[in-house]
């Protein structure tokens, strides 16, 4: 399901976004919005690659390469994030925050690129980190390899990998979490349309920017991490 098909708008968006768990009758506005951006990142990766998973040119580096899966997960991204949260039962601004860490994860690793066959292993980690850096209780490694369908063995080192491929940089200031809120809420105004994805080319993985100077600015102002 899109941002197109239900009614949502930027407001509601953000209203549902602070809603606790206990209020919920159906998951996260957040969730739809979030794996609406990241199926047409995968498109956009795949065609711009020439079409060919295979060929999209990260089998040198191991760590990036122990994210590719040989096959790709029969479930789409929504039902995915749906089945994280009605098992994990994290909260919808970790859903963010693991936005925040995957666009990060592609600015300092210039050779990866989110397409279908390491999508779900990225979600996976990037949820699980994302809810023990914010939230104050968490399930253990093994439960979310579970809900992922890896082992944990895999999970823990898939854990290891995301954590240095980031440089440890999981600290996301309240200033940064909002800019990538205000992107969220214009995929809603725009339904998904070009504009919006030109403008977040800027965010997820599609051209090269200053990142890093951008946010060291931001976080000079504001050394507060969201807890």
């Amino acid at each position: 399901m899109s941002p197109n098909s239900i009614t949502m708008s930027p407001s509601t968006l953000r209203s549902d976004l602070y809603k606790r768990h206990e209020e919920r009758t159906a998951p996260p506005l957040v969730i739809s919005v979030l794996a609406s951006l990241l199926e047409r990142t995968i498109s956009r990766n795949e065609r711009s690659s020439n079409a060919k998973i295979d060929d999209l040119g990260f089998k040198n580096d191991t760590r990036v390469n122990s994210f590719e899966n040989c096959r790709v997960l029969d479930m789409t991204i929504q039902s995915f994030l749906e089945r994280i949260f009605r098992y994990a039962r994290v909260e919808a601004p970790v859903y963010v925050i693991a936005y925040v860490y995957m666009d990060r994860l592609c600015q300092f690793n210039s050779n990866l690129r989110i397409v279908s066959t390491n999508v779900h292993r990225l979600l996976t980690t990037s949820i699980m980190v994302a809810s023990k850096f914010v939230e104050d209780l968490n399930f253990k490694n093994s439960y979310f390899a579970k809900i992922g369908g890896l082992s944990t063995e895999e999970l823990n080192g898939l854990e290891i990998d995301f954590l240095f491929l980031m440089g440890f940089r999981l600290n996301v200031s309240p200033s940064v979490f909002e800019s990538y809120c205000s992107h969220l809420e214009r995929e809603v105004s725009f339904g998904g349309g070009y504009q919006i994805e030109r403008c977040l080319r800027n965010y997820m993985c599609g051209v090269e920017i200053d990142f890093n100077e951008r946010e060291r600015r931001r976080e000079s102002k504001n050394q507060l991490a969201i807890k």
